[in-house]
């Protein structure tokens, strides 16, 4: 009997895999990391939750509402697209110029039109530092990113995504919660 049950366990997790979309090991690192990115923003990672499914239905008066003394959506929304914009200016050969005081200063939101804005501005600036990041020869990965005290362009690149993912679950549980008052 518990030898059934291993067995029919094991026969899920591994169904449950096969159907996850693979990555081919013949694709290059920038590739890999481009399709990372761009599955935190737009779908298709292992955790099954992207930005786009979150802030799908989420409303400009959601999206500002103060929970307890948590960021809101939209500043967490904001505050995420800031860090891409400003590593998308060193991916285009320009200084990083960016500091972590103005990451939560976002314009007001105070119409459905701004935060339909805002969401936008998200999108296309990720799917543009996708494509950016898609395009970076090989050899780049292990060289300084803007500055050796900030690590290599893969430590950064990496850390944006797992930013992106942090900032996401924060979204997904104020979303939760808005709805629930």
């Amino acid at each position: 009997m518990f030898r059934q049950a291993v067995f029919f366990v094991l026969r899920v997790i591994l169904d449950w895999r096969e159907s996850l979309p693979e990555i081919s090991f013949t694709m290059n690192l920038a590739a890999q990391i481009a399709k990372h990115f761009n599955d935190v923003h737009f779908g298709g990672n292992w955790t099954v939750s992207n930005m786009k499914d979150n802030l799908a239905d989420v409303t400009w008066q959601q999206a500002t509402t103060q929970v307890h003394t948590f960021n809101t959506i939209a500043t967490l929304v904001y505050h995420i697209g800031y860090f891409v914009s400003a590593a998308t200016e060193v991916l285009q050969g320009k200084e990083l110029n960016a500091k972590d005081e103005f990451s939560f200063s976002h314009p007001p939101i105070n119409s459905k039109q701004d935060w339909e804005n805002l969401v936008k501005k998200s999108f296309a600036d990720a799917e543009h530092f996708s494509k950016l990041i898609e395009n970076l020869p090989e050899d780049i990965f292990e060289k300084d990113f803007a500055d050796k005290k900030y690590g290599s362009y893969y430590r950064n690149l990496l850390g944006i995504i797992e930013h992106t993912h942090c900032h996401l679950g924060q979204i997904a549980i104020l979303k939760k919660m808005v709805h629930a008052q």
